[in-house]
Order: C-alpha cells, then sequence, then structure tokens
C-alpha cells in the first residue's frame, strides 16, 4: 500500500480527493497544512489553524503544520515534503480541479521533493464533483466568500442541493466547487470522519475583499 499526505485546507475538494485516494488503496500517513508565520490562521481559507487541528482529530489523521510566509511557501512545501520522503511517502494527494497554473505548481514540487502526485478530482466537471461529494454524505459549511460575488448571509451555509441552486440562481457565474476562489468550505462531517465537528459560536468579518466565517466555539462529537 503506497504511503501518502494529502495537502490539507479543511475544504470539501481536498477532502473528497482523500475519500477517493483511500478507495484506490492509497494509505494516508499525514495531512499537510500550511499556516501563518505566527501560526494562528491557515493559509489556504483564513480559518483559525486550531480548528484544522480539530478536524484533524475528528479524522483520526496526523497533521503537520508548517508556519510560512508568501515569500517561502514554495520553499517550506518543498522541504516539507522531502521529510515526509524520508519516511516512506512517496504520493501526495490534492483536491485542485481545473485551474492549470495550481497544477503546474503540483507537478514542479512534487518533482523536486521525489514525490508522485494523485489529483483525482482533475479534469472532472464542478457539478459532478460536488454533487458526488454530498451524495457520498460529507458534510460542510461555507467559511470564507469573496466580497463582491457573495455577501456574509452565505457564510455558514452547509453546501448541499439548496446551496448551489441558490448560487446557480444568481446568475454570476459562479461555480459550482468554487474553483476560481468564490468561496470556501470547511467538512466537519462524512463518511472519513471518526468524529463530527459541531460549530457552537461564530462570528463574521471581513478582511480585505473576503467575508469570513470566524469560529468561536466548535466541539468534537459522537457520530450517531
Amino acid at each position: 500500500m503506497e504511503k501518502a499526505f494529502v495537502s490539507w485546507s479543511g475544504g470539501k475538494d481536498c477532502c473528497q480527493a482523500a475519500y477517493l485516494a483511500l478507495q484506490k488503496g492509497y494509505q494516508i500517513d499525514y495531512l499537510v497544512n500550511m499556516v501563518t508565520l505566527d501560526g494562528q490562521l491557515s493559509c489556504s481559507h483564513g480559518l483559525a489553524a486550531s480548528w484544522i487541528k480539530l478536524q484533524a482529530q475528528a479524522l483520526g489523521l496526523p497533521l503537520i503544520q508548517k508556519p510560512t510566509t508568501g515569500d517561502n511557501y514554495e520553499a517550506v512545501f518543498i522541504d516539507t515534503l522531502a521529510g515526509l520522503k524520508k519516511e516512506g511517502v512517496t504520493a501526495g494527494v490534492f483536491g485542485d480541479i481545473d485551474f492549470l497554473p495550481h497544477l503546474d505548481w503540483i507537478e514542479k514540487i512534487c518533482r523536486k521533493a521525489g514525490i508522485v502526485p494523485f489529483v483525482p478530482l482533475w479534469g472532472d466537471d464542478q457539478n459532478k464533483i460536488i454533487n458526488n461529494f454530498i451524495e457520498l454524505g460529507f458534510v460542510s459549511v461555507v467559511v470564507a466568500t469573496r466580497a463582491d460575488l457573495l455577501g456574509q448571509e452565505w457564510l455558514g451555509r452547509r453546501i448541499d442541493a439548496g446551496f448551489l441552486r441558490d448560487i446557480a440562481a444568481l446568475k454570476k457565474g459562479i461555480t459550482a466547487c468554487g474553483e476560481a476562489g468564490e468561496f470556501h468550505s470547511l467538512v466537519i462531517d462524512g463518511p472519513l470522519f471518526k468524529k463530527r465537528l459541531e460549530i457552537r459560536e461564530t462570528q463574521k468579518a471581513q478582511r480585505k475583499d473576503h467575508w469570513y466565517l470566524e469560529i468561536l466555539k466548535c466541539d468534537l462529537v459522537e457520530k450517531c
């Protein structure tokens, strides 16, 4: 069984990629999440790094969080992968779908670290991807939006059939998976989870050109 890590943001696409990797026979040894230099926020979606840690506990998977800046992000990522390679990790799982510069970057950093990338969602139809995610039983909520496209009222909404209908009705060209950065999510339950996350208290904040759901209290809860 090939040992792999997952490039982890806490969102729906990396989560589905992890699920598909397991179906293909990969063994997930680590989740890799890049955080701000002070260790407070995940670089991906602006979530507090502590909630990504709690999510990893809910999944029962080891989490590596590496502090970085915009200037040294790539170097830190490659160094992290090189360290994993020494532990026998040979594959990297990524949830990217159709943004070619991201795929080019993935292939470059994996090549430099001697890792083989697995990008199971790449090139698939976004409606198919998100509907499969929902049908598998994963539960995710919106934690960030581009303020010019989606207001604060979208924060905290569960990504389900109703959500997809509502964003399509806006006729703003928002993609089903938000692959262009229109919205970001946090997965709180699903078939990979040993426990689920229960978000108890939040507040909404706008930072620059995005709205963020700032989670103030969140607990691990036993699954029924």
